[in-house]
């Protein structure tokens, strides 16, 4: 049995990922506990008919490997992916397999600190939590179950004393940007290795909730990368793409060439969206680029998900970003962002539209003229962009 690759292990060319995803995100089931607004997955308390069996479960795995090596890194979600029946037999045949395994859990009575250990056993490396608020008036409104706020403190608290890395992943909306600032001051408490801000895009129960507007969305990824430098954990983004321009217009404005960005930690998840570097799978089967944009490119009951994530039209045209429309096809960021081709698609139906969350307008609009990216060969300086 080798030993699983670690997250991150597969690596881009020219910030493409047409070899292999370097995470795959795989709805177990939709069966979950909570009733959460932003929820993609629409989850219900009892599995629908139709998910996987364990066996086309085990066939998942077996084209996992198929990739090549480094392998993917497969993180196990749902609904919630601890209401799996077979969850611990395919953490352990992911592993036999060399397959690194994280896991995004929902807070229910299911998560006791035992289960969190057990995971640790089994070699799960990595675990993430959502925490959408500061108080649990904020986040168990979100939520919509009470007790969730103070069980979510409680399995952060275990998965620390256990020793199982971190993450936690927060809501950011019109009306919970506000309260980011004490969710930051809350988590300073806790060993986290990272804390996702997720935007929201409006699919699935997310439909009820308002995205930010473009300039506030700026103003606060703007405010964010200068705690970032500082900050006790990594400072990340979800479907905001637009932050990788930001960090980069920051460093460049300081005085750092493009090599030194891409050499330095700074550059973790530039080229990283929908469909370059991300597939999703749902409890049905279908592969999807991401579960935020849900046009499906096939099922694994009928196609490998190797040929699907390679070869299919849409996967293929998600990573290639100068073929996207508007801003985002010209802009000069677009290999280091690319923008978030599901919010595109929720706004207008079509994935290679401009992602309507950003305000940048690149210097190619601005001249008239087309220009070279950062993060090619010939792509000349870009130090005087600014945010």
């Amino acid at each position: 049995m080798s030993r699983p690759a670690g997250i991150g292990s597969v690596k881009p060319v020219d910030w493409a990922y047409d070899r292999a995803p370097m995470i795959i995100y795989w709805e177990l089931t939709t069966a979950c506990g909570l009733a959460c607004r932003h929820c993609r997955a629409s989850a219900q308390l009892e599995p629908p008919p139709g998910e996987l069996t364990h066996d086309e479960a085990l066939h998942i795995l077996d084209q996992v490997a198929d990739f090549g090596s480094p392998m993917p890194h497969v993180i196990m979600t749902g609904g919630d992916p601890m209401r799996r029946f077979d969850l611990d037999e395919l953490i352990a045949e992911a592993r036999n397999r060399g397959i690194g395994v994280s896991l995004s859990p929902a807070v229910t009575p299911l998560l006791t600190k035992q289960r969190i250990a057990d995971m640790a056993a089994l070699g799960v490396q990595a675990m993430s939590l959502s925490l959408d608020g500061s108080t649990p008036e904020h986040h168990d409104g979100v939520r919509q179950v009470p007790g969730t706020f103070e069980a979510t403190l409680q399995a952060l608290a275990d998965a620390n004393e256990v020793g199982m890395p971190m993450q936690i992943n927060t809501l950011v909306t019109d009306t919970t940007v506000a309260d980011l600032e004490d969710i930051y001051e809350l988590l300073k408490g806790y060993k986290l290795f990272q804390w996702s801000l997720f935007f929201l895009i409006s699919v699935g129960r997310g439909a009820q909730l308002r995205e930010m507007t473009p300039g506030d969305a700026e103003r606060t990824l703007i405010e964010w990368n200068k705690r970032r430098p500082d900050a006790p954990f990594r400072i990340k983004t979800t479907e905001a793409m637009q932050y990788r321009r930001i960090i980069a217009q920051r460093l460049l404005r300081a005085g750092q060439t493009e090599e030194q960005i891409i050499n330095s930690p700074a550059s973790r998840g530039f080229g990283i969206r929908d469909g370059n570097g991300i597939m999703f799978i749902s409890h049905l089967g279908e592969v999807m680029p991401s579960g935020f944009l849900p046009t499906s490119v096939g099922n694994v009951r009928d196609r490998s998900i190797v040929e699907l994530y390679r070869d299919t039209e849409l996967m293929r045209a998600l990573r290639r970003p100068d073929g996207f429309k508007g801003d985002c096809g010209i802009c000069e960021f677009n290999r280091w962002c690319g923008g978030s081709r599901a919010r595109a698609y929720a706004w207008t139906g079509d994935p290679l539209e401009s992602d309507p969350l950003c305000p940048y307008k690149p210097a190619a609009a601005k001249a008239g003229v087309h220009t070279q990216h950062p993060g090619t060969s010939q792509s000349p300086a870009v130090s005087g962009a600014t945010a």
